[in-house]
């Protein structure tokens, strides 16, 4: 069973609904045993990157999910926790994948929180990406960027290039909201199911 990560800082339900539209079984759960029992875990995450390692670290799920052998997907914040460290509150993350996630630059033209859709740019084939193409939109809701790097599946451009899609060993990542980008989201939700 696809258990999702219930922290307290994320929207869920629409996770569980759009895993659900793709019959699969699925549950919300903040319990260790049943994480740590999971076939494939989904870690979501909307607001504050310290708010979400505190509630980890305050359900003792850190070095659980760090040891996790199963397939874990990090959604939106959730993506950002994976890496080592995140400018926003100067807090240590979970270090499944090398790099700092740093605040995105804004200007008069450019406004953060990115919000929106945005293309995706493919970087790397991955079993996460089969179906997926350069130019699918996908969408986008951070203030926080993660950096592009050897780990990095697609890349996204608000400004600068930044990391969309990412994966190390049974590790993957998307900085968007899969369950809310159409056609692209659920192909890549569906593939993740298939691992």
């Amino acid at each position: 069973m696809i258990t999702i990560v219930e922290l307290g800082c994320a929207n869920t339900a629409s996770v569980l609904f759009a895993l659900e539209r793709l019959g699969v079984e699925a549950r919300l759960s903040s319990d260790a045993e049943e994480i740590a029992a999971a076939t494939k875990v989904v870690l979501p995450g909307v607001g504050a990157a310290g708010f979400a390692m505190s509630r980890i670290h305050e359900l003792g799920l850190f070095a659980l999910l760090r040891n996790l052998k199963s397939p874990i997907l990090g959604v939106c914040l959730g993506q950002q926790l994976l890496f080592d460290s995140s400018q926003e509150g100067d807090v240590e993350c979970l270090g499944l994948i090398p790099g700092r996630v740093t605040r995105m630059e804004g200007s008069k033209d450019l406004v953060v929180p990115h919000m929106g859709w945005n293309q995706l740019q493919v970087t790397l084939d991955d079993p996460l990406t089969a179906g997926v193409s350069n130019g699918d939109y996908a969408y986008f809701v951070h203030s926080f960027a993660c950096p592009v790097n050897d780990f990095t599946l697609a890349t996204a451009t608000y400004g600068a290039p930044f990391a969309a899609m990412v994966r190390k060993g049974q590790v993957w990542g998307c900085q968007f909201h899969p369950e809310r980008s159409s056609v692209a989201g659920a192909r890549i939700l569906e593939n993740f199911v298939k691992l």
